[in-house]
């Protein structure tokens, strides 16, 4: 059984399947949801990211967050696409 009210830490929160979890994560009634903007928080930095997860401990995580495009950036700048999600989830 998952505690509602322990930490659970959502990345990726503005894309279509993270702020969907959000959303069913808060009318579930889960009370103490922590998100990260971009800016404060790249997730390619592992270090940054070490630093966050010992500062802020949350129980449950939902790693939901990656670089996406179009078409047009998907066939120009494959490298750049797959070198951030490596590193977003390595």
């Amino acid at each position: 059984m998952i505690d509602r009210k322990s930490p659970v830490f959502v990345a990726g929160h503005k894309g279509l399947v993270g702020s969907a979890i959000l959303r069913r994560l808060g009318s579930e009634g889960f009370s103490d949801l922590r998100v990260v903007e971009r800016k404060d928080l790249d997730l390619r930095d592992q270090s940054a990211v070490d630093t966050w997860f010992e500062s802020e401990r949350p129980k449950y995580v939902f790693l939901v967050a990656g670089t996406v495009g179009g078409i047009m950036a998907n066939s120009t700048r494959p490298a750049d696409f797959i070198y951030d999600n490596l590193m977003i989830h390595g």
